[in-house]
This record gives structure tokens, C-alpha cells and sequence, in this order.
């Protein structure tokens, strides 16, 4: 069993930054991917980032260079920095994590950018 908590989200102006942070029931030193994904409104969850246990990253075109993925396996925490941010990044964030064969998610938390 695993339990994921993101925190984080708000409502930022366009070319604003916001960190996400997803913390995790269990040591995740042994959990070898973390991801970030985000649905927004009548659309269908997409793959933001993902982190691997020995710190490499894939994101998503949309966010690459503007979205940092980091994980710390100290804190088990996974993190989202997200710079330059755009209208179109308007989403509710989920942490997602796969263990022991299984699916966990987060209960997201909402990421708004409006001027």
C-alpha cells in the first residue's frame, strides 16, 4: 500500500513559477519511477514527468525546459518546479506511482493560471 499527497497548487499569473510537492507513505529508495501527470477540464490525463530512481528524467514536450522533476529519497518526496508557466498548463496535478504491480495516485491538487 501506498499513499501519495500532493500540495502545492494555486493560482498563479502567467510566466509565474509554483513548486509541487508529492509526499509519499513509504521510503521510495526502492520505488524506481515517480511521476507527474495532469488532467485538465474534458480532457484526458496526460503524462507531465517522470523521475527514475537513479535520477533521470522524461517530461512531456509541452513542459520540457519550463517543468523540473526531482525526487528526495531522504524526505520521500517528489517534487514538480514549474517556471514560466502558461494558461494551457491549467490542471489538476497528480502524483502517480506504480508498486508491487499496482497503481497509486494522489488526490491531486489544482493548478490554475489566469490573469
Amino acid at each position: 500500500q501506498v499513499q501519495l499527497v500532493e500540495s502545492g497548487g494555486g493560482l498563479v499569473q502567467p510566466g509565474g513559477s509554483l513548486r509541487l510537492s508529492c509526499a509519499v507513505s513509504r521510503r521510495i529508495f526502492n520505488i524506481y519511477t515517480m511521476g507527474w501527470y495532469r488532467q485538465a477540464p474534458g480532457k484526458q490525463r496526460e503524462l507531465v514527468a517522470v523521475i527514475r530512481s537513479g535520477g533521470a528524467t522524461n517530461y512531456a514536450d509541452t513542459v520540457k525546459g519550463r517543468f523540473t522533476v526531482s525526487r528526495d529519497n531522504a524526505k520521500n518526496t517528489v517534487d514538480l518546479q514549474m517556471n514560466s508557466l502558461k494558461p494551457e498548463d491549467t490542471a489538476v496535478y497528480y502524483c502517480n506511482t506504480q508498486y508491487g504491480g499496482n497503481d497509486y495516485w494522489g488526490q491531486g491538487t489544482q493548478v490554475t493560471v489566469s490573469s
